[in-house]
């Protein structure tokens, strides 16, 4: 029985989420394990790729860039509440692309708040783990790059007038109209 483009819909944004925060978090418990006592005991980052990629360690109790600290439960409260209007909105999407992309959020917004709600020092202020590092740029997690990546392809898709939800007559898929 083949499905509804609606569920499918549904099945690219959920599972898109749900890939990005299993990655995450296996790749946040991997940075606790190895990377954090790594930097404590003094042995410094793994330089991966000379100066442009190494591996550290570190916990951000902020937004992005370290702004905000002091106040993780606002960041909290207000990634429940964006978690909890893309789940709404999600009936409402026909769009694959933007399905992509709105799951790609999600899934960033989940890791990090699994980490603000269940790392020292209480739930709700956590802080979150962070261990990419880039020359001259603040270190990030893989939910931080799945936030930026959507935020970016949701510019691509509002900026090329992709709509959310396709008309009747449009027929439903990854591949955009060219206009």
């Amino acid at each position: 029985m083949p499905s509804s483009p609606r569920s499918r819909v549904l099945a690219v944004l959920l599972g898109t989420a749900a890939g990005i925060v299993v990655i995450d978090q296996l790749s946040k418990m991997w940075a606790v394990a190895v990377m954090q006592p790594r930097i404590q005991a003094g042995d410094g980052p793994i330089y991966l790729l000379g100066p442009l990629l190494r591996l550290t360690y570190t916990e951000n109790s902020g937004a992005a860039f370290g702004f905000g600290t002091g106040y993780t439960w606002v960041f909290t409260i207000v990634a429940v509440i964006v978690g909890v209007v893309i789940i709404r909105f999600s009936r409402t999407i026909t769009s694959l692309p933007w399905a992509l992309a709105l799951g790609g959020l999600l899934g960033g917004l989940l890791g990090n708040l699994i980490d603000r709600l269940t790392r020292p020092p209480s739930p709700g202020m956590g802080s979150v783990v962070d261990f990419i590092g880039l020359p001259n740029f603040p270190i990030f997690n893989v939910a931080d790059m799945a936030i930026t990546f959507s935020a970016i392809g949701m510019i691509v898709l509002a900026w090329r007038g992709i709509p959310l939800a396709e008309g009747p007559t449009q027929e439903t898929s990854l591949e955009s109209d060219d206009r």
